[in-house]
């Protein structure tokens, strides 16, 4: 029996260390230790609660705006607030553009080419491929010079030796199984999807001020000026350019991304089992249209053990049951208190505080 230790896992946020022990081709144990803890809540002791939003956000370089979003609506939750329309639109256009760009990155950037193996390129039929898209998709990044253009590029990186980022997958293995012509239409998707989620980032950065860690929250809104007659404040001008954004983001998504991924799942089906665990699902809804978040873009549900018959919708965040659920598991945790067991965060606050003074 041999034990393997890779430490960090790339391509996540945070550091992860996996170890595990290998028997005859097969693991036969696994372990997985990481530190969540990152120093947000110490820093934030003592501070004015309408500022914690700026500084909860740097929990993560990659889900910034959803930490900052979240704090704010918890301040604003506990002095009962209502937001003004115009101020839930900007942040709703904010979450919505940053979401693009977290799926676009995740998909083509982080997880990709665990499927595709770009080593099989060379030897790819351009015209072959480009039927194969057409067949699918109406995306015009699919078309024969495109490709030819993409494979051309591949081959003169491998002929040159520099691999750089892709010098150590894992090329030829029997287990990625797409054809030459899927590999080329998918990294020529990789390759454009770079122009795509900077166009996400573009919009997140005309509204939030920058990105990542947007600048213009505020507890009870945003701190955008809107005068569509100015050439100084959020105008006209400003609305077309995110309006432009959006129109060019839209196609990709549908007509390149979504195809992708329905690809690749129809390809490696088996792997929706593996690794499975509790199969609950939890969405809480967002993206709210009027003052008191009662009415939302984005439904909610949660879902048990997998079963779709078990739906049942979740209409506003002031649902009483799923409140009433969130805890938090500190057997593990640095905080000091109980050894072990789930605590809502109020609890643990409080606790906290108990043990400070």
């Amino acid at each position: 029996m041999a034990r393997i230790s890779i430490d960090p896992i790339t391509r996540i946020e945070g550091h992860l260390r996996i170890d595990v022990e290998v028997d005859g081709g097969s693991v036969q144990n696994a372990w997985a230790s990481c530190t969540m803890w990152r120093g947000i809540e110490t820093i934030l002791k003592g501070r004015d609660p309408r500022e914690g939003w700026a500084y909860a956000q740097r929990f993560c370089g990659v889900c910034t705006t959803v930490h900052a979003m979240a704090s704010v609506r918890a301040v604003e939750d506990a002095l009962q607030l209502e937001i003004p329309a115009n101020a839930q639109y900007i942040r709703n256009l904010i979450l919505i553009a940053h979401a693009l760009h977290d799926h676009i990155v995740h998909f083509y950037h982080l997880s990709a080419l665990d499927w595709i193996d770009i080593t099989t390129i060379p030897q790819a039929n351009p015209a072959r491929a480009a039927s194969i898209a057409d067949g699918v998709s109406n995306w015009p990044g699919n078309s024969h010079r495109e490709l030819q253009a993409v494979q051309d590029k591949v081959k003169g990186l491998i002929t040159s030796g520099q691999l750089g980022i892709f010098a150590h997958g894992y090329w030829g293995h029997p287990a990625m199984r797409l054809s030459p012509e899927l590999n080329l239409i998918l990294f020529a998707h990789c390759l454009q999807a770079l122009e795509f989620q900077r166009k996400a980032c573009q919009i997140v950065g005309i509204l939030g001020g920058k990105t990542p860690h947007i600048q213009n929250l505020a507890v009870g809104g945003v701190m955008n000026a809107i005068n569509l007659n100015s050439l100084a404040t959020f105008n006209m001008d400003r609305l077309a350019m995110l309006q432009s954004l959006f129109q060019d983001l839209v196609p990709f998504v549908q007509q390149a991304y979504f195809v992708d991924a329905c690809l690749l799942g129809a390809s490696y089906p088996e792997w929706f089992h593996y690794g499975r665990g509790v199969a609950n699902y939890l969405a809480v809804p967002d993206l709210p249209v009027d003052a008191k978040a009662t009415k939302f873009d984005l439904p909610g549900g949660m879902i048990m053990n997998g079963n779709l018959d078990s739906l049942r919708v979740i209409e506003n965040w002031h649902d009483q049951q799923i409140r009433g659920a969130v805890a938090e598991d500190v057997t593990h945790a640095w905080y000091v208190g109980p050894e072990s067991g789930a605590f809502s965060p109020s609890e643990k606050a409080a606790n906290a505080l108990l043990t400070a003074s």
